[in-house]
């Protein structure tokens, strides 16, 4: 069975040598759909995959460094100089308003700097492209069946094979840390 959550990201970005009006940088509200996959966990307390609240924290923790964010391909010659128009401004270190950032992560699909709102891609940041991004950042913490990302009229989906259980506390369900001790009510196995 499944739960199934959205998310809502605003995003500014362009193909960098694409032949159409997608090569002018533009700004998108994006929906991501995750579905994650498991056994109905039958406690009184729970009698659910996964709670939906939950997933949405897990994502969000990660893939808030995408919301009100730049993203550029790592070739894009905008990219540079975005840089420079944020270092003479004061704000490509960090500004008191920036205060929706996530961790930084490093991928081999994407680099995010917090601290100046850009997210740097390997490939163009298309739908799909997307899609492969939030799957590598989130597949060790969630039993990802399925993601959805609609972006204006645009849309992609891509399904996977879930083949692992993730221990889940059976007090509130979501997963269990590595020491088996849940981060919400505190429950030990």
């Amino acid at each position: 069975m499944r739960s199934i959550t959205k998310l809502e990201l605003q995003y500014a970005h362009r193909f960098y040598g694409f032949q159409g009006e997608a090569q002018y940088l533009h700004g998108h509200t994006g929906v991501l759909t995750i579905e994650v996959e498991d056994d109905v966990m039958l406690t009184p307390s729970v009698n659910m995959v996964f709670p939906c609240n939950e997933i949405q924290k897990t994502a969000w923790n990660v893939l808030k460094n995408f919301d009100h964010a730049l993203i550029l391909r790592e070739d894009d010659p905008l990219l540079g100089a975005v840089l420079d128009v944020y270092e003479k401004q004061g704000i490509r270190n960090g500004a008191p308003s920036n205060t929706m950032t996530g961790p930084a992560f490093k991928t081999e699909l994407a680099t995010s700097y917090p601290e100046c709102r850009l997210v740097v891609t390997k490939e163009t940041m298309t739908v799909e492209g997307m899609i492969k991004i939030v799957y590598d950042l989130l597949k060790d913490k969630l039993n990802i069946a399925k993601l959805t990302f609609t972006s204006g009229v645009n849309a992609a989906t891509q399904e996977y094979e879930v083949n692992r259980s993730i221990e889940r506390c059976p007090l509130c369900g979501i997963a269990l840390d590595e020491n088996g001790v849940c981060p919400k009510c505190g429950y030990k196995k």
